[in-house]
């Protein structure tokens, strides 16, 4: 790795994906001049204010902060152009750059995003390659262009995602693994030995962010597909389904490749694995729940103690 010590770099993120970056230049003696996060949002039951991870990363390690709500504001534009830095590094930042910041370094913006681009543009590129049942991922290091995700790429490193995964263990993996590309991403930018090349717009598909309302488990589905959703929801939204009422998130599944006669959603079996529920096709073993109000415990445990209301035969949703 070439001396990036004595560059002036700029850091665009918010989220714990972002801070794995942030800790990799730090502990590669790479401090960047400032920091740009979201601003401190309300979070938990007291809805109080919380810095984002980036932010509490920087503040540690004593890296001026930034938190404007955009660029629309031309003072900070000025304000960003008046840093002088060679390039800004974009990870999940959640704020759109206008080209008057796009162009502001000569390196220009850099941004890791967690595909195989030109796949899964879009927020939830890691969620959704995991519900669609992708058995490959990876990490993008693009240059950062006004249309979304589209820049031209410098390198591409995929990894093979396993079946015990869930989203939240790819967000792990991927982190790690756009550290070290970054990394070696930024000695050939700056070098001028890596050149980027276009994305070929024909294979460009959307990753739309995560909704609550797309939770709900429809077991009409394939036991397959219903095991791909709960893993591609954990760790949030979580999946969700309904019994008498009572709405249960859904934390752990197994698809289970034997058919049952009877309607999908149906309880067929309860164990001491879990509680076996038909689909379309297959059926699924609920392994761990969590009832309203309760925390989450063995799918199995909990029906035993409700037997009056987990019953063979009962319909899920």
């Amino acid at each position: 790795m070439q001396n990036l010590k004595d560059k002036r770099i700029i850091f665009a993120g918010t989220p714990d994906f972002a801070a794995v970056h942030l800790q990799a230049l730090i502990d590669n003696g790479i401090k960047p001049v400032a920091v740009y996060t979201q601003p401190d949002r309300p979070a938990g039951r007291g809805n109080k204010l919380k810095p984002s991870e980036v932010k509490v990363l920087a503040l540690e390690n004593g890296i001026e902060v930034r938190t404007p709500e955009n660029f629309k504001d031309e003072t900070d534009v000025d304000a960003f152009k008046e840093l002088k830095a060679d390039i800004c590094i974009v990870v999940a930042y959640g704020v759109i750059l206008p080209e008057s910041i796009i162009n502001a370094c000569p390196f220009g913006c850099i941004n890791v995003h967690g595909s195989i681009l030109p796949m899964y543009r879009g927020a939830a590129p890691i969620q959704r390659a995991l519900l669609d049942g992708q058995k490959k991922t990876g990490v993008s290091i693009m240059k950062v262009a006004k249309k979304l995700d589209a820049g031209d790429v410098y390198t591409i490193a995929t990894l093979d995602i396993e079946d015990s995964d869930t989203s939240g263990t790819l967000f792990d993996r991927l982190a790690n693994l756009g550290a070290r590309t970054l990394l070696e991403a930024l000695d050939g930018i700056f070098a001028g030995t890596l050149k980027a090349t276009a994305q070929d717009e024909a294979l460009a598909t959307y990753a739309k962010k995560l909704t609550k309302e797309e939770a709900l488990i429809d077991f009409t589905k394939t036991a397959y597909e219903v095991e791909l959703k709960v893993r591609g929801l954990s760790p949030w939204p979580v999946a969700i389904t309904t019994l008498d009422d009572v709405k249960y998130k859904v934390f752990h599944v197994q698809a289970v490749n034997e058919d049952s006669n009877t309607e999908p959603g149906c309880i067929t079996k309860i164990d001491k694995d879990g509680i076996l529920v038909s689909c379309s096709k297959g059926q699924v073993r609920l392994v761990t729940i969590q009832a309203p109000g309760k925390g989450q415990v063995k799918a199995a445990d909990y029906a035993r103690s409700k037997k009056d209301e987990f019953t063979i035969g009962k319909k899920f949703g």
